[in-house]
């Protein structure tokens, strides 16, 4: 009953403002983080301090200060995302080459589009149906608010956007007969220590989500990484690059790698843009790594290569 008062009495009218509106709300809101409400500082500040080692403290606190203004701006968009309309997106959210689906779409291939918690995705969810010829699938976790789990999926799908729950996948891809393009978000903590793949991330040993490579072997998908910039407040371009078409004739770990250091880069580029409060390195690291890779790459050449 909460939860639908807060929404259609505050959230969604709010969202009906215009942008420039909202950002002043949240210009207050962001001088709360920086001195009064500490959000995750100690986890913000620790995640800074351990990816980059050789900045200085006062370049590692411009990229914290700039963070918390990023983040509440993606408040205002977020909230602005449950109305934004079709006309109002595709002018803020634009791709710089979008011949790269184009071209696999022609060859009847379907995608995953892979990336990280970098700038806007919302908008992206909301919008990738319109972006591309590609059926637009996306893959998430259920919030454990029902109210806001089933508000939420409404309003992200309302332009053709398939949302899909992480655990019914394969359910889906073995009936699926639509090219499409599916966006999965796997810069998150693994949920299994022994099942990820481990490897250097922002000078830190990290374990990396192996879903989307299980994914485009299991079902022969392209995989095209892309980045979010932002060009100013509320405007941002995609930029896309396939990491292959061919997932089947890759080694193991070769995807993996690949998209990893595709986010790194876009990460150093902007730091302040990746989402800095997430817990990203709270799994402990095996004991025998070594032992660990061999199990996997066998186990992994036994399902996908013989």
């Amino acid at each position: 009953m909460f939860s639908a008062l807060a929404y259609y009495v505050l959230i969604y009218p709010l969202s009906l403002l215009p942008l420039r509106i909202m950002y002043l709300f949240t210009d207050f809101f962001y001088l709360l983080l920086i001195t009064v409400i500490p959000y995750r500082r100690k986890v913000v500040r620790g995640n800074i301090e351990r990816s980059f080692p050789n900045k200085t403290t006062k370049e590692k606190r411009k990229i914290e200060r700039r963070f918390y203004r990023h983040l509440t701006d993606l408040l205002a968009e977020g909230a602005k995302n449950l109305s934004i309309s079709k006309r109002q997106l595709l002018k803020r959210f634009k791709v710089e080459n979008p011949e790269v689906m184009e071209q696999l779409y022609a060859q009847k291939k379907s995608v995953l589009l892979v990336s990280g918690h970098y700038n806007n995705w919302e908008w992206l969810i909301t919008g990738q149906n319109l972006l591309f010829s590609h059926q637009a699938v996306g893959i998430g976790m259920p919030l454990s608010n029902g109210f806001w789990d089933k508000k939420l999926n409404a309003r992200r799908s309302r332009f053709g956007m398939k949302v899909i729950h992480s655990k019914i996948v394969h359910d889906f891809f073995k009936k699926n007969t639509e090219i499409t393009s599916t966006l999965v978000l796997a810069d998150q903590s693994p949920g299994d220590s022994n099942k990820c793949y481990w490897m250097e991330f922002l000078n830190q040993t990290s374990g990396i989500v192996f879903g989307p490579e299980m994914l485009a072997n299991k079902y022969n998908q392209a995989v095209v990484y892309f980045s979010l910039h932002k060009i100013k407040r509320g405007h941002y371009t995609m930029r896309l690059k396939e990491i292959t078409s061919s997932p089947q004739e890759l080694k193991y770990g070769e995807i993996t790698e690949q998209f990893v250091h595709l986010l790194e880069k876009t990460i150093h580029e902007a730091p302040e843009y990746w989402i800095w409060s997430h817990k990203r390195w709270k799994r402990t690291v095996p004991e025998d790594l070594d032992g660990l890779r061999k199990k996997q790459i066998e186990k992994f050449n036994e399902k996908f290569r013989v």
